[in-house]
C-alpha cells in the first residue's frame, strides 16, 4: 500500500463537537451495533481502553426508525442504548412522515438519548425505497423539506445532519437540491456516497459528485463517503474533492483497526499504520464476539452473531474452505478460540486485503412507489403508513 502522505485538514465541528481528525464509523445494519461501534472508537482512540486521548471519531448507530423509536419498541429501544463511555451518542434516524419524524427528534431531546442525530436519505434497498423512504425521499423536494425542518425544529440544541447519496439514478439526481435545501433548514453537515440507489454498491463512487456538492453549499461541512478502503484513500478523497471529512462504511467490516490508520494518517504517523498479523486478527475477532454476547446477554447468541463478520476478518489470509465454514458455524467463544489456534496465526498481513469487501452488486432497478417520479414537488400519498416499524435495516 502506499505510505499515507499528511493532509492538512480542519477539525470537523458538529454542533457543539469537535471530531479530529474528521472520521465518521457509518451505520451499517447489524453491524454498527454497541460492540462495534467499541472495537472501533478503541482502536480510533489508540488502545483498548476507549476514551484514552479524546475524540478521534463519530461512531453513529444502526438505523433507527422513528416510528418504532415512538412506539417504544423493544429491540429499538436497545439499539438506542450506549456504552457510558461513548461520547457524544450518535444516532441515525430513518422516517418518512414529518409528524413521526418530529416527535422522534423531540423524544431523543427530551430524554436525553443522544448527542447529535443523522437522518437516513440514503438506503438504497427496496423495502425502503419502495415506501419511498432512504435515497428514494429526497426527490420529493418539498417533503425532504418538511422532514428536516421537523427535525431541526425537535431537536432543539443538538445538531442535526444527514447522509445522502446522488439521486435515484443518473437520469433523477437529487444531491444539489438536497444540499441546498439541507443548508436552508439548517442542517449542520450532509455526508454524501457518491453512488446512485440504481448502483447500490456497484461500480466506482463518483467523488466528484462531493466536490460539486462541497462547491454548492460552501456553508456547512460536507463528507465524502464511497471507496474508502484504506487510510490512503481517505487522505485522496480529501485531496480531490476538498471535503470536510470523510465516512467509512464496507473499508472496515473485519478491519476495526482501520479507523487506527486513519488517526495515524491524518495526524501524518505513517508509521503507525496496523499490519496485523493472523494472530492479532484472531485475538481482535474473539474480542468482537465476547463483546456482542455481553451486549446481548448471552454468550451463544454473540457468538451466533459473530459468524457474518469471519469472512471479512480472514480475507486474504490462507484459510482452507473447510476451516472458514467451521469457523463460520461456531456457538461459543471457546470453540471459535480453538479453531482459530488450529491457523497459521503468524501469518503476516495478507497483500491485497485493503481492497473492496461487503456488498458489490450494481444496476439495481429502484423499487419506488406508484407514480414516485411523475412530479418532484407532490407529496400526495405520502402518509405515516410508510414508516418502517423495525429498526436496524
Amino acid at each position: 500500500m502506499p505510505t499515507p502522505s499528511t493532509t492538512p485538514v480542519s477539525p470537523l465541528r458538529i454542533g457543539p463537537h469537535t471530531v479530529q481528525p474528521p472520521v465518521v464509523l457509518a451505520p451499517m445494519a447489524g453491524i454498527t451495533n454497541a460492540p462495534f461501534r467499541t472495537l472501533c472508537r478503541s482502536f480510533a482512540e489508540g488502545g483498548s481502553t476507549a476514551g484514552a486521548g479524546g475524540l478521534k471519531g463519530l461512531f453513529v448507530s444502526e438505523m433507527i426508525t422513528t416510528r418504532a423509536l415512538v412506539e417504544r419498541n423493544e429491540k429499538t429501544m436497545q439499539l438506542v442504548h450506549f456504552d457510558a463511555t461513548e461520547k457524544p451518542r450518535s444516532i441515525q434516524l430513518y422516517g418518512v412522515d414529518p409528524a413521526t419524524v418530529g416527535k422522534a427528534v423531540r423524544m431523543i431531546a427530551e430524554e436525553d438519548l443522544a448527542d447529535h442525530i443523522d437522518l437516513n436519505f440514503g438506503c438504497p434497498v427496496p423495502k425502503v425505497t419502495r415506501k419511498g423512504g432512504g435515497s428514494a425521499l429526497p426527490y420529493k423536494r418539498n417533503l425532504l423539506r418538511a422532514i428536516l425542518r421537523e427535525a431541526v425544529a425537535g431537536a432543539g440544541d443538538l445538531p442535526v445532519t444527514m447522509k445522502m447519496r446522488k439521486g435515484i439514478d443518473d437520469d433523477h439526481l437529487t444531491y444539489l437540491d438536497a444540499g441546498r435545501i439541507a443548508v436552508e433548514e439548517g442542517v449542520t453537515a450532509i455526508a454524501l456516497h457518491g453512488r446512485t440507489a440504481a448502483q447500490h454498491y456497484g461500480g466506482t463512487a463518483d467523488w466528484a459528485a462531493i466536490a460539486r456538492l462541497k462547491e454548492h453549499v460552501p456553508e456547512i461541512p460536507v463528507l465524502g463517503n464511497g471507496d474508502i478502503w484504506s487510510a490512503e484513500d481517505a487522505l485522496r478523497m480529501v485531496r480531490e474533492t476538498g471535503c470536510d471529512g470523510v465516512v467509512v462504511g464496507r473499508g472496515c467490516l473485519g478491519r476495526p483497526w482501520l479507523f487506527a490508520d486513519l488517526v495515524a494518517a491524518f495526524e501524518g504517523r505513517t508509521q503507525d499504520i496496523m499490519r496485523p498479523t493472523l494472530r492479532e486478527v484472531a485475538d481482535v475477532m474473539v474480542r468482537h464476539a465476547r463483546l456482542l454476547g455481553e451486549w446481548i446477554g448471552d454468550e451463544a447468541r454473540g457468538v451466533i452473531d459473530f459468524r457474518k463478520h469471519v469472512a471479512w476478518y480472514l480475507k486474504g489470509f490462507a484459510v482452507g474452505s473447510e476451516m472458514r465454514k467451521r469457523l463460520a458455524i461456531t456457538s461459543s467463544l471457546a470453540e471459535l478460540r480453538s479453531g482459530l489456534d488450529e491457523l497459521d496465526l503468524d501469518q503476516p498481513w495478507p497483500a491485497g486485503a485493503d481492497g473492496p469487501r461487503g456488498r458489490t452488486s450494481g444496476n439495481n432497478r429502484v423499487v419506488l412507489p406508484d407514480g414516485w417520479l411523475t412530479d418532484p414537488y407532490d407529496c400526495t400519498g405520502v402518509t405515516n403508513e410508510a414508516e418502517l416499524d423495525t429498526s436496524g435495516g
